[in-house]
């Protein structure tokens, strides 16, 4: 039963991804480089998979964490959060590119974009995390595990939407990969990326 729930988990995040990646191409697809922003969502949506069972594993190992059923109902909700919050990151950054004024480097688009939202994706985060503890303070012993994963789950995926994904677009745009693989210099390198 635990395999075939662990299997169903992962057919599940797949399906999603691919589904993210869709439809994050086909609503940006007026910005330039659609495919971007779907890929670097579903990154970022893996760094916080990768943190959560990393957290999960030594929770597990320490305090007696079980994967169940609730983990995994967990784990998939703090996919839609994440991602939510990226797609919100991400339709401004789109919205700031159309009026683009002469001149404006991209980075320095996606920094406005991230000002600009930053105090909503806080807020709604806050806004919910307030209630999770509260939960997890007072809540029945049944929900604990629960809880607990979904607090680590939006502390990272409010984390990675802010400092992960746009970083990602803005290295992409830059191409500053290829010096790190040692494959020379790419376009936009002698303008490094620091959209902090």
């Amino acid at each position: 039963m635990s395999q075939e729930s662990t299997r169903s988990a992962v057919i599940a995040v797949l399906g999603a991804s691919l589904i993210i990646l869709l439809y994050l191409t086909i609503a940006f697809r007026r910005a330039p480089h659609p495919v971007r922003y779907g890929v670097c969502a579903i990154l970022a949506m893996i760094h916080d998979v990768v943190l959560v069972l990393g957290i999960a594993s030594i929770l597990g190992t320490f305090f007696g964490l079980e994967v169940d059923a609730l983990f995994l109902t967990a784990l998939l909700t703090i996919l839609s959060f994440s991602v939510h919050d990226t797609i919100v990151v991400f339709d401004r950054i789109r919205e700031n590119l159309i009026g683009r004024r002469p001149g404006e480097e991209f980075n320095d688009i996606v920094n406005h974009s991230i000002v600009q939202t930053l105090p909503r994706s806080i807020n709604t985060q806050l806004t919910t995390m307030f209630t999770l503890t509260a939960l997890l303070l007072f809540g029945g012993e049944t929900i604990r595990n629960f809880v607990a994963i979904m607090l680590i789950g939006l502390i990272s995926g409010t984390y990675s939407s802010i400092f992960n994904a746009a970083q990602l677009l803005v290295i992409w745009e830059h191409r500053e990969w290829r010096s790190w693989f040692g494959r020379g210099s790419g376009e936009g390198e002698s303008n490094p990326a620091t959209a902090n």
